[in-house]
């Protein structure tokens, strides 16, 4: 008897995070992997515990989590604070819920938050250079709101501090295409974020306000975020109508809590506010629209 459920669609997300999670292993080296071992431990069992009791399988959709939440933890995160944002994610985000296909909240993004806010200096300092393991660094968010200048070409490139998994941008970008191109995940939804995030931000800098448009949405975790947990199908509306405005939502609220909030970065708090009118994006929008 197979331990895990299969759920193809979640395979594919897997198979799109492979080359960033190597490129992390580039990076950061053994640190990847003492995460990992402790946020895939403690997501899987908590899964297991709780599906046990009703006779279930543990979803391969709790491998997507772990990932995701892997891939979003900062360097030099303690051990023991992935291991609370694993299971906080996936007790509570999920299970309390009833399982996969009732979550609300996306587990990821609901893991990565609590921590980020009851554990605040440990997953907002200590940032370091990539393959320089002892320099401390600021992120490009941070250097941006300082109104210091960034290089494009870096950021693209992905050697700049950050979070394990959000700076490859261009392999970020192709794992969206084989996303959409499997219908794995929404383009509606990937394009109406960026497209909006990108005009909101370039208004506010015709009037000289905020950050830089270009390098703001190339920095912090925007485009691992709208890609990989923005579309994730249990979170995300299911109409198209309301997918694109699920979207906008999202791209919107995250540039005015980039550029006038206190955190430096607002994809995630945006994607949570996005899964709470989920519902109502689908009731709403969805009326007389067919797919």
């Amino acid at each position: 008897m197979a331990f895990f459920q299969k759920q193809p669609l979640m395979r594919r997300v897997l198979y799109a995070l492979l080359p960033i999670y190597a490129f992390a292993f580039f990076l950061y080296g053994l640190r990847v992997l003492w995460l990992s071992l402790v946020i895939f431990t403690l997501g899987i069992l908590t899964e297991y515990l709780m599906e046990w009791k009703k006779g279930k399988k543990v979803s391969e959709a709790v491998l997507v989590t772990c990932s995701l939440l892997t891939l979003s933890m900062p360097p030099q995160v303690p051990l023991w604070i992935a291991g609370v944002a694993s299971f906080f994610g996936v007790f509570v985000a999920k299970e309390m819920y009833g399982g996969f296909g009732r979550n609300v909240f996306n587990p990821a993004i609901v893991g990565r938050l609590f921590v980020f806010i009851t554990f605040p200096v440990y997953m907002t300092t200590g940032w370091i250079m990539p393959r320089i393991h002892a320099v401390t660094s600021a992120t490009p968010l941070n250097i941006l709101r300082a109104n210091e200048p960034l290089e494009l070409w870096k950021l693209l490139v992905g050697l700049r501090a950050g979070s394990l998994g959000e700076s490859p941008i261009l392999l970020i970008l192709a794992a969206a295409v084989y996303l959409i191109v499997t219908r794995t995940a929404s383009w509606r939804i990937i394009l109406s974020i960026i497209s909006s995030a990108f005009l909101f931000n370039f208004s506010l800098n015709l009037f000289g306000v905020g950050l830089s448009v270009l390098p703001s949405l190339l920095s912090g975790s925007f485009l691992f975020v709208a890609v990989f947990m923005a579309t994730d199908p249990v979170s995300a509306p299911k109409k198209p109508l309301a997918q694109f405005w699920y979207g906008v939502v999202i791209g919107c609220v995250t540039v005015i809590i980039r550029n006038f909030a206190l955190f430096s970065e607002g994809t995630s708090f945006a994607v949570l506010l996005g899964n709470t009118f989920s519902p109502l994006l689908d009731e709403v929008k969805g009326k007389g629209v067919k797919k």
